[in-house]
């Protein structure tokens, strides 16, 4: 039996953030970063949230969202029983709110409304029940699940999109390709999960680079935006797998972006699933689906995806290993132990179309170095 939910109203388009104007004599709580706070962004937020309303900000979010970080705003959020939070930024705002939904839920013993809020096109949390928190004790990310943690409202304004720097960009677009990719061969994929993998890769494929390279191109953030949410819609439902896995691991323990470590491990993923000629297939419907690949063979579609992910990556100037990351050779194979094993447990792992040995991902990241 499969089931489907989302109860997430998403509000897009043109001045789309005038929709919180709906809100009165509520007390709010905003979670960003300080960069976001202190930005024309945060004016642009606050003219759309009526005077009546007692306003707290709490921008301390950092690129990875940890478990003490949480921890200080769950406190904030109880003392000052708040009645809606307001997740403003990246994916790492928007999981840090999720984690102080997912650990402050049994403590106030009301319904909290919660708004996210993206100022970047590529986790899709805005649509998603979970979220990746880390303990910065042990260097693992871990992924929290709970359908309270689905947003109540999603406002998509490309207003937000306009000074995007282009790495931040490229990285989550990279991102909304491998929750697309990831989602189309998932364990749990259904037809439903795949026409919105299908659509999100063809957005993609249309408008990632015309967004890199136009700030002011209004069209591309928007599809790009909407790329993004039904990305994230369709892995809510199908799943996600060995890519998230390992990328986890090595955001966390060699501090780089998300959406940068899928695009490392992207085709060698691709690689390791495609030995098994069903999952091929799937591979190969999709590059047709998005229009790269007219080919009758697999072998030949499955080569025209992983080239257009190579040029993606290289006309984005993205690096194209951990060496031009600046990761040294030599902590990788210190960490190599504790990236595996970390990367077997993590919960993508259980949506994973296909099994792995800690071995096997030894191997995918030697590739990429």
């Amino acid at each position: 039996m499969k089931k489907l939910k989302n109860g997430t109203e998403i509000v897009f388009g043109a001045k789309a953030l005038s929709v919180l104007q709906k809100f009165e004599n509520k007390k709010v709580l905003i979670m960003t970063d300080s960069f976001i706070s202190n930005s024309v962004l945060m004016n642009t937020l606050l003219r759309n949230i009526k005077s009546s309303n007692k306003v707290i900000i709490y921008d301390k979010v950092n690129p990875d969202p940890t478990l003490d970080l949480v921890g200080e705003a769950l406190t904030i959020f109880i003392k000052e029983n708040v009645d809606i939070l307001i997740g403003f930024g990246g994916g790492s705002s928007i999981d840090s709110s999720k984690g102080v939904i997912y650990f402050g839920n049994e403590v106030l013993k009301k319904d909290i409304y919660f708004v996210a809020v993206p100022t970047t096109s590529g986790t899709g949390s805005e649509v998603t029940s979970v979220a990746v928190i880390k303990d910065n004790d042990t260097h693992i990310k871990h992924l929290l699940q709970s359908d309270n943690m689905l947003p109540n409202l999603a406002i998509l304004d490309s207003a937000l999109l306009k000074e995007l720097p282009r790495k931040i960009i490229a990285n989550t677009g990279i991102d909304v390709l491998t929750h697309a990719l990831e989602a189309y061969v998932g364990k749990n994929r259904s037809s439903f999960s795949d026409a919105l993998s299908e659509k999100a890769g063809e957005l993609v494929v249309k408008y990632l680079y015309r967004s890199f390279l136009k700030n002011r191109d209004v069209e591309a953030k928007e599809e790009m935006h909407l790329a993004s949410m039904m990305a994230g819609m369709s892995f809510e439902e199908a799943g996600l797998g060995i890519n998230h896995a390992i990328a986890h691991q090595i955001g966390a323990l060699f501090y780089l972006p998300h959406g940068l470590c899928n695009g490392l491990i992207l085709n060698e993923v691709i690689d390791y699933n495609a030995k098994d000629k069903k999952i091929k297939s799937r591979y190969a419907n999709f590059a047709r689906k998005i229009g790269i690949s007219n080919a009758k063979t697999d072998d030949e579609s499955l080569n025209s995806l992983k080239q257009f992910i190579n040029t993606l990556q290289r006309i984005m100037n993205m690096p194209k290993n951990l060496s031009e990351c600046n990761v040294e050779r030599e902590k990788v194979l210190r960490e190599m132990e504790t990236l595996t094993t970390n990367a077997l447990k993590d919960n993508c792992m259980k949506t994973a179309p296909k099994s792995i040995t800690k071995g096997e991902i030894k191997e995918i990241i030697e590739k990429i170095y």
